[in-house]
């Protein structure tokens, strides 16, 4: 079969690298354009692109022409490594003349039309297709991934919600550098130092799993009702954001059933042996010290959510500390998957 065209925005910083490197020998997609902005068009892939990765640019790509951003696209799926505030008008006019836009910006996030989809967690909220195109009145569509802060607690909040029932969430998160982009925070800031405060971070952890969490009823998205405080940090991590959760259930669970909900989790993706999912969305770590990003973060190619130092809470009822891979499954890895999810069902022509 031949492979589906996709485009690639803002193809040459660090979240459009991603894309491209995980988008290489896919069994599914194969690149077909690619957007920068003024200073990259018209110039190739290799000119333009400082290459941040540890593999090298793909020779598909290496020769491939930058086209401006406003380039009119032939490709029916289109990945957006936009930076939000640019990403918003260029990724509705790309909907409007009939793309589907997978989308790691967050512009588009928490309308109430536009999905805000981790496959294992909320994949019926791709309904909400549908009503965004009546809606619009356009042919085309835009879905969203979370931010990479959200992406770990909701995983792993699924099958606890399930279970249990969960009321208030304690997150405190230690970002990695990779997060701000290249070339990220100055190293004057960053070297031997915490910084407490990343703009916008807080809000979007505590809002965006309330949306993906939430039931879709009647054609709307009814937020789950749990409440979260969080502290977001920027620490001299590369990549892999580490975050101490403590989590009050509505139905104090055993730490065994706890921790049997977790590590027995499976969902769609899974099922559906989609190519970008991980075998085990959550793994657990039994050791005392772990899980560390640079030990933990490529668990199941970057994708999975892995999971340690599961204990009672003082506070609330239990607390534990998670991993993600922040440009992988919290950029564009998780795009990836939401596009793979509606291939596999049908929804990409």
């Amino acid at each position: 079969m031949a492979k589906l065209k996709v485009a690639v925005l803002g193809a040459t910083g660090t979240v459009g690298q991603r894309f491209i490197q995980l988008l290489e020998g896919h069994p599914w997609f194969e690149v077909g354009a690619l957007t920068g902005s003024e200073r990259s068009a018209g110039r190739t892939y290799a000119e333009s692109s400082r290459w941040v990765l540890d593999t090298p640019i793909p020779a598909a790509v290496r020769d491939m022409r930058i086209m401006p951003e406003d380039a009119n696209l032939d490709t029916p799926l289109v990945f957006s490594a936009l930076p939000s505030k640019t990403a918003g008008g260029i990724e509705a006019r790309l909907a409007a003349a009939g793309h589907v836009v997978c989308s790691n910006a967050s512009d588009h996030r928490m309308a109430d039309d536009v999905p805000l989809l981790i496959p294992e967690v909320n994949p019926d909220h791709l309904d909400l297709i549908a009503i965004q195109r009546k809606n619009r009145g356009w042919s085309g569509a835009i879905v969203t991934n979370p931010n990479c802060t959200s992406t770990p607690p909701t995983m792993l909040l699924r099958p606890l919600i399930d279970a249990f029932g969960v009321n208030k969430l304690l997150l405190v998160s230690m970002q990695a550098l990779s997060g701000a982009g290249y070339p990220g925070v100055p190293s004057y800031d960053s070297t031997e130092n915490v910084v407490p405060y990343i703009g916008g971070e807080e809000s979007k952890v505590e809002l965006e799993p309330q949306k993906m969490l939430g039931t879709l009823r009647d054609g709307r998205v009814e937020s789950a009702t749990f409440t979260t405080s969080a502290h977001c940090n920027r620490v001299p991590v590369l990549e892999g954001h580490l975050i101490c959760l403590s989590i009050g259930f509505t139905r104090r669970p055993h730490l065994d059933d706890l921790m049997a909900a977790l590590s027995g989790f499976r969902a769609l993706p899974q099922e559906m042996k989609l190519p970008s999912a991980p075998a085990q969305p959550i793994v657990l770590r039994d050791e005392p010290d772990r899980p560390q990003p640079r030990r933990d973060r490529m668990i199941g190619n970057g994708m999975a959510t892995v999971i340690g130092r599961v204990r009672e809470c003082p506070l609330l009822d239990y607390k534990l500390v998670a991993l993600g891979h922040n440009t992988i499954r919290g950029a564009a890895g998780g795009s990836l998957l939401n596009a793979e999810l509606m291939y596999a069902q049908g929804m990409l022509s």
